[in-house]
């Protein structure tokens, strides 16, 4: 796969596929960056620590049973599966699908005002021993 328009994203959370309503979603994996710097050494020296990364969606909301406000509704204040692929194609090297456990933290049921459309923004923390996964089948 080449350069290429994000138009047909997957996201699924907790095994329910929200892609339908998902406007952007972005995955940054972030890391604590540890020094290790020793006497003797002539510059800064560091090493990745404990990963601590935020996944961030952003809604069309629907407020329709097992629509956006229900699946979120549903896991406030628990940790969420959540998988996310380039396409909806089948998961492969060149579709590769990120997989973490997150904690359904914050929820804003509202996000717009007096005409504009209704959309809603998430950011959840990861909450996974094992970080983000990577499969590619």
């Amino acid at each position: 796969m080449g350069t290429f328009a994000l138009v047909d994203a997957r996201v699924e959370i907790n095994s329910v596929l929200m892609s339908s309503w998902v406007t952007s979603v972005q995955l940054p994996q972030e890391f604590e960056a540890l020094e290790d710097t020793a006497m003797g050494d002539t510059a800064r020296s560091r090493i990745a620590g404990l990963e601590d990364s935020t996944i961030t969606i952003n809604f069309n909301d629907d407020f329709a049973a097992g629509a956006v406000d229900a699946t979120l509704w549903a896991a406030r204040k628990t940790v969420v599966v959540i998988k996310v692929r380039p396409t909806s194609a089948a998961i492969s090297a060149t579709n590769p699908e990120y997989v973490g456990s997150f904690l359904v933290n914050q929820l804003s049921p509202f996000g717009s005002g007096v005409g504009e459309l209704a959309t809603r923004s998430v950011s959840w923390p990861l909450s996974d021993p094992d970080g983000i996964a990577r499969n590619t089948a």
